[in-house]
């Protein structure tokens, strides 16, 4: 009985192996076949075809869209150095809040919509593109690879940081063994034997465990709750020097060295997200003949490159990278939209934006732009700020910081209604 068994599984796992080849065939055939079909009509609207304007409507929306990127990224950078801009304010945490709501509606309303009206076009066959939601699928994939992206620069960068602090460690322990080989006797903090600090093995010897240990020791020996607020009020930035054996200021998050990790992470991730999408639109805005078409957006994406740029410019003031790093990270986010506008004006002649290949890609790249933009705003920019210490001790912070949210992810909606 048991080898019957037996011979009846193997035939259902053959049957289902076999069943799941030819779906699977039969379905990376169609997609060749849709991206093989020839092309529909243009979007363009022929009574306001105009290539002699859109020409120089391009160059208009270059030289806006650059200016407004470079001052967007600028204001963070240049600004922290400013009392009223500084990364640890109440202003910037507001602007950020409105800029975090900007990049939010991007993703929901203007690229997941974008990927929906392309994957969903009648020029594509209905199989397989109508069968499945597509758009929300790639969404959904781009938003756990950047999930995983995002933990994988974080342990790196982790690890990274504890491996510099455990070499400077060992060189402070040479040093304390040369002093103490020529006579000078380092003094040390006696203790009480009977309290163990945190990361201390049972044998009284300390083992490093990396930031994390560093932070959970710091909230041990902090109070929580409202004495944790009034503590923040009263004496925000004061140093710890008496009887703690370290003289580092305590902020919230901005000085932490595990938030300086995330912050590097952040920046990085979000430059990529911001990146992938505003190629894209430029590219849109390139292929277009029609003057109607590019006068609202020249508007709508000037808005969005600006707040877009003043988050990323936040997170990268806020990782604190190196000047040159900085400028490069900068540049690079401000040149992409232009970059994209200048590839689509070069290509416009040749290239059908109603092509079913075109209509795939372009389809696909703004579903997946879509979830890494939703998941940047919402985990690392709304719920970094919203869910923090600062914010939760402070009511009107809260109050302007979700007005300001709403308004930006409200302005940004209302701008879909002409771009």
């Amino acid at each position: 009985m048991s080898f019957i068994e037996d011979i009846w599984g193997l035939r259902f796992f053959d049957h289902f192996r076999s069943k799941t080849k030819a779906f699977s065939g039969s379905f990376l055939q169609a997609v060749s076949d849709s991206m093989m079909k020839s092309s529909c009509e243009s979007s363009d609207r022929e009574d306001c075809r105009d290539d002699a304007a859109a020409f120089n409507l391009k160059f208009v929306a270059i030289a806006s869209i650059l200016i407004a990127g470079i001052v967007g990224v600028a204001i963070p950078l240049i600004g922290k150095h400013r009392r009223f801009l500084k990364t640890d304010g109440s202003l910037f945490v507001a602007t950020k809040a409105f800029a975090a709501g900007v990049i939010l509606a991007t993703g929901f309303v203007h690229m997941l919509s974008g990927g929906s009206e392309a994957l969903d076009n009648p020029c594509l066959p209905e199989f397989p593109w109508s069968k499945f939601p597509f758009p929300g699928f790639f969404a959904m994939v781009a938003s756990l690879l950047t999930l995983l992206l995002d933990f994988v620069g974080t342990q790196y960068y982790e690890r990274k940081q504890g491996l510099t602090r455990a070499t400077e460690e060992q060189g402070r322990v040479r040093s304390v063994d040369e002093d103490s080989d020529s006579g000078i006797v380092p003094v040390l903090e006696i203790k009480d034997r009977n309290v163990k600090v945190f990361g201390e093995e049972e044998g009284g010897g300390m083992h490093i465990v990396g930031m994390h240990a560093h932070a959970a020791h710091h909230r041990h020996n902090h109070p929580h709750g409202q004495h944790a607020c009034e503590g923040h009020v009263k004496e925000a930035g004061h140093e710890h020097g008496q009887g703690l054996g370290h003289g580092h200021s305590h902020g919230f998050s901005d000085g932490d060295e595990e938030s300086g990790v995330r912050h590097v992470v952040v920046s990085q991730v979000l430059e990529l997200g911001i990146v992938s999408h505003s190629i894209i639109i430029g590219i849109s805005l390139g292929v277009s003949h029609s003057p109607c078409t590019i006068r609202p957006l020249i508007a709508a994406l000037s808005f969005h490159q600006f707040f877009e740029g003043f988050a990323l410019g936040g997170c990268i003031s806020q990782a604190q990278f190196k000047t040159q790093s900085a400028t490069l990270m900068a540049c690079f986010f401000a040149l992409t939209t232009p970059v994209g506008i200048s590839i689509g004006t070069a290509v416009a002649s040749v290239y059908n934006p109603n092509s079913p290949g075109a209509l795939i890609v372009e389809g696909i790249l703004d579903s997946m732009s879509a979830g890494i933009l939703v998941y940047m705003a919402l985990v690392d920019l709304i719920a970094a700020d919203f869910l923090s210490k600062r914010m939760s001790c402070n009511f009107r912070l809260q109050v302007v910081s979700y007005l300001m949210l709403f308004l930006g992810a409200g302005l940004m909606s209302l701008l879909a209604i002409w771009a």
